[in-house]
């Protein structure tokens, strides 16, 4: 009997040692230290609270300065190997009122809202063009081949001619002239980021 209680004191001190070296080897070593986070753009759209203007569909609703909107649909524009985006949007109040809204990345992503303007004789033949005071300047020119979706006003798809100016403060002026037919303008200006509250329809 003493060579058992001798030899079960043994195999617990034994047990207790290892045990022992076990918690001071985890003191030692510590907590693994957390996975570095990666490099990220700090103006990144996904990180604005009002949603990504680049996930604009049919069906989404926007708000903008007081004013619910709904998006009626979206041409997917393509040039070469740049694409941007142009969404019809139609406001919920009594007396409506139809928009543009254009988001492309160039490379940052730049949201500009556009309003219809009745051109009268005006043609996108000069480099400058003066619109109710404030002087436009000629910046790009060029055809682009589109795609739409819902309800646009303009056919599945075709081409597009565009003449875009820029004006001071983040003003635009824009002509359009689709398949060939009478040239279209808008007057545009930027959307700060963040003012613009995107809510997805029910396919988002």
């Amino acid at each position: 009997m003493g060579g058992t209680a001798i030899v079960i004191l043994l195999a617990l001190i034994l047990v207790a040692l290892v045990v022992l070296i076990v918690v001071l080897l985890r003191r030692r070593s510590g907590p693994a230290p957390a996975a570095p986070a990666p490099p990220r753009d700090p103006f990144a759209a996904e990180d604005q609270a009002a949603g990504d203007p680049r996930t604009l569909k049919a069906g989404d609703m926007v708000e903008y300065l007081g004013t619910r909107y709904f998006v009626r649909g979206s041409l997917r524009l393509r040039e070469g190997g740049f694409t941007w985006s142009e969404h019809l949007l139609d406001a919920d109040t009594a007396e409506g009122g139809k928009v543009w809204v254009s988001v492309e990345e160039d490379p940052d992503l730049e949201v500009v809202w556009w309003t219809e303007y009745d051109i009268g004789d005006l043609t996108p033949g000069e480099r400058t063009v003066v619109v109710e005071g404030v002087e436009y300047r000629r910046d790009e020119h060029g055809t682009a081949d589109y795609t739409s979706e819902g309800t646009t006003g303009v056919g599945v798809q075709g081409r597009v001619e565009y003449v875009d100016y820029e004006g001071p403060r983040g003003k635009y002026l824009s002509f359009e002239q689709y398949g060939g037919g009478p040239w279209e303008a808008g007057l545009g200006e930027r959307v700060p980021t963040g003012s613009m509250t995107i809510y997805p329809g029910s396919g988002g």
